[in-house]
């Protein structure tokens, strides 16, 4: 970043645009940020993008795994989790040598558990609703902060 303000000359706010806007999938694959055309798309640097994203999330999960001691359950949530059975599929795969094993079928069918009867890992897809969620938190912010006024009389 430092580098790019010093000597390519961006400002704070193209530097911003380049990091929310261009960088991530779209930045790796140049076609798109949105999973589902990556999936769709036979583009090698659509599949360089997939499989980076894979990796990521496998890192992460490998480095709290070790921290931690093991893994009793993985969880896929919110849109690619929930909807991208592919995904799923390629990160239990190579979560294998914790035990992971991923049932195809019911991944393939969206089913809540995923995982085989065998797994050492249960590997669970739980649907969310952000929206519901904010709008409930929202709510009880303004009754904490908006005490029902008094009848007027």
């Amino acid at each position: 970043m430092l580098h790019l303000l010093q000597a390519r000359g961006l400002s704070v706010a193209a530097i911003e645009h380049l990091l929310y806007q261009e960088s991530g999938l779209l930045g790796v694959s140049g076609i798109s940020a949105d999973m589902r055309a990556l999936l769709a798309s036979d583009s090698g640097h659509a599949r360089e993008a997939i499989e980076l994203f894979v990796y990521r999330i496998v890192k992460e999960i490998g480095a709290l795994a070790s921290v931690s001691g093991g893994l009793d359950a993985l969880v896929f949530s919110a849109g690619i989790g929930e909807h991208a059975a592919s995904i799923r599929s390629a990160v239990c795969r190579v979560l294998a040598w914790l035990g992971v094993e991923c049932d195809e079928s019911a991944n393939g069918l969206h089913k809540m558990l995923i995982s085989t009867a065998h797994s050492a890992v249960r590997v669970f897809v739980i649907r969310t609703d952000e929206e519901a969620v904010i709008a409930a938190h929202a709510a009880g912010v303004l009754r904490a902060s908006c005490p029902p006024q008094a009848a007027a009389g």
